[in-house]
């Protein structure tokens, strides 16, 4: 059977030789990033990688409003916690290890890789701190962050409710003023990743309710902290009165909370009144990063494990690694997790330059959020597919472990924002409303990047991402005229199709700019350097051959067809 195995080479690649992310000021130097990155990584193989079958197999219980998850998880979880890993990217004035925002990526890609399931008790905590310490009181602070950092107390982000789904202003949860301060908080959320379990003494909700006479929409809600037990350790009335059974990620605790259903529950509010969406998207933005990561971190795992598995099994008279369409599979696979990781990685470095005070660096990371989050789910899912059709019927088995990366990628592409809430604010707001200033920058910059290319032996395929990129300039001038005109349904019939487009454009891209790299250091290269740098360049002659082209034809959907399906019957 296949043995975990990271692409620390790739990773490395993208880090110190692409973006070069040791020369941004940070005070650690490129070997001790490196060794970060390897220390994770041995850490994941040993304690966390294990409990992804386990952890799938016993999924979570519910007895008596409280839940338990595999008994495995807490081992791991309180290694996570003493080794340091939870603090890593955080600032050192609350505990933390101040590294490149890259690397912390590409750790995180890494866990999350390997068992996303865990990986969603941590992640949601994270979010819930990075909302506190940006906007929290001073005693807010006091009170929350020493507790998360140890590891002690957990925390999730409460948005969800029946009936509302996706349209959070339709919120209907309470929270009504005491005298004290407080507020008591009434309500039910929904699918609420981690809303229970025992890993943590307590945990912190972060809830969005509706103040008394606020106005309707998103713009009357505001967002409160709502702790599971009370200062002296009573419970503050928030139960779990269901866990959902899901498709995947059974590990993962996915609860229905009810809050102040038999008695008060108390909250605080976090932030000012009325500005919950806006202080909840401090949470969102990073939670949409993580679903990119789930894509990509399983996706690059599942094809490190497919390629194993093909060198090893035999058929007609040799490893199935060799069989043309197996091998197009895999190099397929490989391209499209290669360049989920470079386009993730990319974003990642981004954050450091914005907190810098780079103006355009934040404008380019709000116009690669959709992008990362629906480009690396949806083929986060399919490269896992692609890795069952390469075991076969093995694959559709669950004794290699393959098809638990199907059904767990699978939800990235559904919660913290669908991908096609996410398509119609790539389009509309990161797009229209911008009059497409970003996009044209970058469109600037992969222009920059096929004049600088290897034109002889790239000659085909930079031809081919050219006439691609020409074509998504037409489509964003065609959606540009469609809005003068108010055509707007045929707009956001085409929203989901035109993310894709501009995904798989990124993403070449980044491919790009890695095989041109590649083709300068390959004049010095031997050896195991020799193979890597030319596998950088297949990566991207296969992306433009096999994963490019097939998206091609969205440009004549958008641009050849003017009826739009609104007034199609279902």
């Amino acid at each position: 059977m296949a043995q975990y195995k990271t692409d620390l080479r790739d990773i490395n690649f993208n880090l110190f030789e692409l973006l070069k992310v040791h020369e941004s000021g940070n005070e650690f130097g490129e070997q001790d990033l490196k060794e970060i990155v390897s220390q994770f990584d041995y850490f994941t193989g040993q304690e966390i990688f294990p409990t992804r079958i386990v952890g799938d197999e016993k999924g979570v219980q519910l007895k008596d409003g409280a839940v338990t998850v595999p008994e495995e998880f807490h081992a791991a979880n309180q290694a996570f916690y003493e080794n340091g890993w939870f603090a890593l990217g955080y600032p050192e004035d609350i505990g933390g290890m101040m590294v490149p925002w890259a690397v912390t990526f590409a750790c995180k890609s890494i866990g999350i890789g390997s068992n996303v399931a865990f990986s969603m008790y941590n992640g949601l905590t994270a979010g819930a701190l990075n909302v506190i310490n940006k906007i929290g009181s001073d005693e807010q602070k006091a009170k929350y962050v020493a507790p998360i950092m140890e590891g002690k107390w957990g925390g999730t982000m409460c948005l969800t409710e029946s009936g509302a789904g996706s349209d959070v202003g339709n919120c209907v949860s309470t929270a009504t003023p005491n005298d004290d301060g407080t507020y008591n908080i009434k309500g039910v959320k929904i699918f609420i990743s981690s809303g229970d379990n025992d890993l943590y003494e307590n945990i912190v909700h972060l809830v969005l309710a509706r103040t008394p006479g606020a106005p309707e929409g998103t713009k009357g809600i505001s967002l409160f902290t709502v702790p599971k037990l009370n200062d002296d350790q009573s419970p503050n009335n928030v139960v779990c009165t269901k866990i959902e059974e899901k498709m995947g990620i059974h590990a993962s605790a996915t609860c229905e909370l009810t809050f102040g259903g038999n008695g008060e529950c108390k909250g605080q509010l976090i932030g000012k009144e009325f500005e919950g969406m806006a202080n909840m998207f401090i949470m969102m933005n990073e939670a949409r990063l993580l679903c990119a990561l789930q894509g990509e971190g399983q996706a690059n795992l599942v094809t490190s494990l497919t390629e194993q598995y093909a060198k090893e099994r035999s058929q007609f008279g040799t490893e199935i690694v060799n069989l043309p369409d197996v091998k197009r599979m895999l190099l397929r696979m490989r391209a499209y997790s290669r360049g989920m990781r470079s386009l993730c990685l990319y974003t990642g470095n981004l954050f450091d330059a914005e907190d810098k005070g780079d103006e355009e660096a934040a404008k380019e990371i709000a116009f690669l959020i959709p992008i990362c989050k629906g480009f690396c789910t949806d083929e986060g899912f399919n490269v896992s597919v692609e890795a069952i059709q390469v075991h076969g019927g093995y694959g559709f088995c669950s004794e290699y472990g393959i098809e638990q990366f199907a059904r767990d990628t699978k939800i990235g592409t559904i919660y913290e924002g669908t991908n096609g809430i996410q398509a119609i604010d790539f389009v509309m707001r990161k797009n229209l409303r911008e009059k497409g200033e970003t996009f044209k920058k970058v469109a600037a910059k992969i222009s920059a990047s096929i004049n600088a290319a290897d034109q002889k032996n790239l000659q085909d395929e930079l031809t081919y991402l050219g006439s691609y990129l020409g074509n998504a300039a037409k489509m964003m001038e065609h959606f540009g005229k469609l809005a003068a005109e108010k055509k707007m349904n045929t707009i956001l019939e085409s929203a989901t199709d035109f993310l894709n487009y501009s995904g798989h454009l990124i993403v070449a891209w980044r491919l790009l700019e890695a095989a041109n790299l590649a083709h300068e250091k390959l004049k010095d290269a031997s050896g195991e350097d020799k193979a890597f740098y030319e596998s950088k360049v297949a990566d991207f002659k296969v992306f433009c051959k096999h994963c490019l082209t097939k998206h091609g034809g969205i440009v004549s959907s958008v641009l050849e067809f003017e009826e739009d399906i609104s007034g199609f019957q279902v």
